[in-house]
């Protein structure tokens, strides 16, 4: 019998069947702001929520963080009206020592104050994005900007369910999904709540509700959400103004006073309310895939 057999490692962390995570260091808990953490299909629309919702809640006097978690660092520019440098690549410039940075160098301040953070990413198939997102929040509780912070935002990548970009999920209260009511967003969102229910085991995360985007009707989200025991908190309507606020690098607080831009701004500042008074932590059931593919769609 070999000594590991004798006596096998203990395995710490462990997020569910198959995957063991190595438990968040302590230091690196945020602590005195609200967390969310904004997941969905690729494309669904995930930047232009997290940045709408980030101006909604600076709309509300809240002092906000938004950190994008995607190695094509276009989370924020809406906000700012550029793409910044992300925190990767600025901490290569300075061969990784942080100690040589200053906040200005990483941190951008965008419309209505909101502190805008581009975390980057490893070259596609060279690393592991949960690496990337330690060393910014790391870097951000070094230079004490967590300190003054109400509202933290972590908009992340795709549909990716890996220990690497589920990592937010270990700094988050709530997880918000974003949706459209539409077959493959809705197959994305049942794994992506399978990913963030078995984070809940080891974490303070609980999810939030789903947010329907881009979608001119609810039914079918409404009826996956009545099947799981999971909550509609927000719908934005397929309106073209949103999609012409990312072509002028503007959130939609920043646009004319247009009947859509209003109502959607309207809703936008309803789901930060909605997020700030606190939502009921939910844990629906996710279908395995044969049922969700027998659920949705019509005969």
């Amino acid at each position: 019998m070999s000594p590991l057999d004798r006596n096998p490692p203990v395995l710490r962390g462990q997020d569910g069947e198959g995957s063991v995570q190595v438990h968040q260091d302590a230091s690196m808990k945020i602590e005195g702001a609200k967390v969310f953490s904004v997941y969905g299909k690729g494309g669904i629309g995930k930047s232009t929520t997290s940045s709408n919702l980030s101006a909604a809640f600076a709309k509300l006097g809240k002092r906000v963080l938004q950190i994008g978690c995607d190695p094509k660092h276009d989370s924020t520019f809406t906000l700012t009206g550029r793409l910044q440098p992300t925190v990767i690549d600025i901490l290569k410039e300075v061969d990784f020592h942080p100690e040589e940075l200053r906040p200005e160098d990483f941190v951008t301040e965008g419309w209505g104050g909101v502190q805008c953070v581009e975390a980057g990413g490893p070259p596609a198939g060279t690393g592991c994005g949960g690496y990337v997102v330690g060393q910014t929040v790391k870097l951000l509780k070094q230079h004490h900007m967590l300190d003054d912070t109400d509202v933290v935002i972590f908009d992340v990548l795709g549909d990716v369910v890996c220990g690497g970009f589920a990592a937010p999920l270990q700094h988050a209260d709530r997880a918000v999904i974003v949706t459209a009511n539409d077959f493959d967003s809705i197959y994305a969102m049942n794994r992506i709540i399978a990913a963030v229910q078995a984070k809940s085991a080891n974490y303070k995360v609980r999810l939030a509700g789903c947010v329907a985007n881009r979608s001119k009707a609810t039914d079918e989200v409404d009826r996956y959400c009545d099947v799981v025991g999971f909550n509609r908190i927000a719908h934005m309507p397929d309106f073209d103004a949103i999609r012409r606020s990312r072509l002028k690098k503007k959130t939609l607080f920043e646009m004319p006073d247009e009947d859509d831009i209003v109502m959607a701004r309207a809703e936008y500042v309803r789901l930060a309310e909605t997020l700030w008074r606190g939502t009921e932590p939910l844990a629906p059931a996710p279908l395995p895939d044969r049922e969700i593919f027998e659920l949705l769609g019509f005969d």
